[in-house]
């Protein structure tokens, strides 16, 4: 308060002096330039040089409340349009990750057309137009972001394949990452998205192709890829079976696919069971028993002696002679049991494959298991037991079923 007191009396002292002067020394100024002459007092010219600058200074700061206002004079002005980009980045990140997809793709167009960097914002407005199957607006997008920044070629082609195989164009998707896989060969999300693809499309030639790139990208974890390495196979050995017009054509398809594996892989259960089965499905059972019986030699597996229960080989009695060897260290494993009882089924050994299917179902009960048995009750006049069996394994088989889901109206 003492100071606006203070003031008031410097500007009253101010004042006077400045009007004592004025009243004793009225002073003259006078511009003459040609014809042109101004004649004036001092005072009065000071005061004419003062409001001449009062007024450019105010002039100065109406054109840059225009020029840089906060939207009050001028809404189109730079700082209000970096608000709205920021309020439309925002908009659209939480629109897309909600599934507002008409939102989501109007606010990050708005955003990417503003932005110098605007990749991630095409490829968000992008994502959002497939969802809603606007796929030509889509790949515009993408082009346009590979227009403003072609450096992100490969993040664009990665998204452009990713959206077109969920919008179940396989073809299209394999024509961009081949052609990226050219230009980047050892890029993983390439390799990772082939490999998806290839799975999609059940293309199991493509995928063992593209095996040893994904071991030597360190693509996927060792494990997983041993996993999917015996599946690929697997599944190429079962196609191979099913070319050429005759038996004998699809015979050695199946030898050509089966010596295209490794020693090693040979040698692997899951790939022999695969080979196995497809020989049986062929009609080459008694290869398809010396295959099996070579790998249950090497190593016991119970998969393997199940199948070679199926297996009609040339001497059905060498055959279960050769199970029942097996049987003094896995006496207890209910798959080489029913496989035993198969077998002397086969030999017409009736006692003896009851037997063994009676001791099977005594460590599994196995819906096969009673449906042999059963079968083999019902032939020998045992009907009641024959079947209980039969009930019990259609029993076995409502478990397996009953835990796939089911509509409303048949869970009723």
């Amino acid at each position: 308060m003492k100071r606006v007191y203070l003031l008031a009396v410097l500007a009253i002292v101010v004042a006077a002096a400045l009007g004592i002067a004025v009243a004793k020394h009225s002073g003259y100024v006078m511009v003459s330039y040609g014809s042109f002459r101004y004649q004036s007092g001092l005072w009065a010219a000071l005061g004419g040089l003062i409001g001449l600058i009062v007024v450019l200074w105010l002039l100065r700061y109406v054109l840059g409340l225009i020029l840089s206002s906060t939207g009050v004079v001028n809404p189109w002005s730079r700082r209000n349009r970096r608000r709205r980009t920021r309020i439309a980045i925002e908009q659209g990140q939480l629109d897309l990750a909600e599934g507002r997809w008409a939102s989501a793709q109007r606010h990050l167009h708005r955003a990417a057309e503003a932005e110098r960097q605007p990749l991630l914002y095409y490829l968000g407005a992008a994502r959002a137009a497939n969802e809603l199957g606007r796929t030509e607006e889509s790949d515009n997008l993408l082009e346009r972001a590979l227009e403003r920044q072609p450096q992100a070629e490969l993040a664009v082609a990665l998204t452009h394949a990713q959206l077109q195989m969920d919008r179940g164009d396989s073809d299209g998707a394999l024509e961009t990452l081949l052609a990226m896989q050219q230009r980047h060969p050892h890029n993983g999300q390439v390799l990772r998205l082939l490999q998806h693809l290839h799975l999609q499309r059940g293309d199991w030639p493509a995928l063992i192709r593209l095996l040893p790139d994904l071991r030597k990208g360190k693509v996927l974890p060792a494990t997983e890829l041993a996993a999917l390495e015996q599946r690929a196979w697997g599944q190429n050995l079962s196609i191979a079976a099913t070319r050429g017009d005759d038996a004998v054509a699809a015979r050695q398809a199946l030898e050509r696919a089966w010596q295209q594996l490794t020693a090693a892989q040979r040698q692997e259960p899951q790939l022999v069971l695969a080979y196995a089965e497809q020989l049986r499905q062929v009609g080459a059972q008694g290869e398809a028993e010396q295959v099996l019986r070579a790998a249950l030699k090497r190593q016991f597996e119970s998969h393997l002696a199940r199948l070679y229960g199926l297996i009609r080989g040339d001497d059905p009695a060498r055959q279960l002679q050769t199970a029942e060897g097996w049987l003094k260290e896995h006496a207890q494993d209910p798959s080489l049991l029913l496989t035993l009882g198969r077998l002397s089924l086969q030999n017409r050994l009736w006692g003896k494959a009851r037997d063994y299917l009676e001791s099977s179902l005594r460590f599994e009960r196995n819906p096969e298991t009673c449906a042999e048995l059963a079968r083999l009750l019902a032939s020998m006049g045992e009907t009641e037991r024959s079947n209980q069996l039969f009930q019990e394994g259609l029993g076995l088989l409502d478990e397996r079923l009953l835990a796939l889901p089911l509509p409303d109206g048949a869970r009723a």
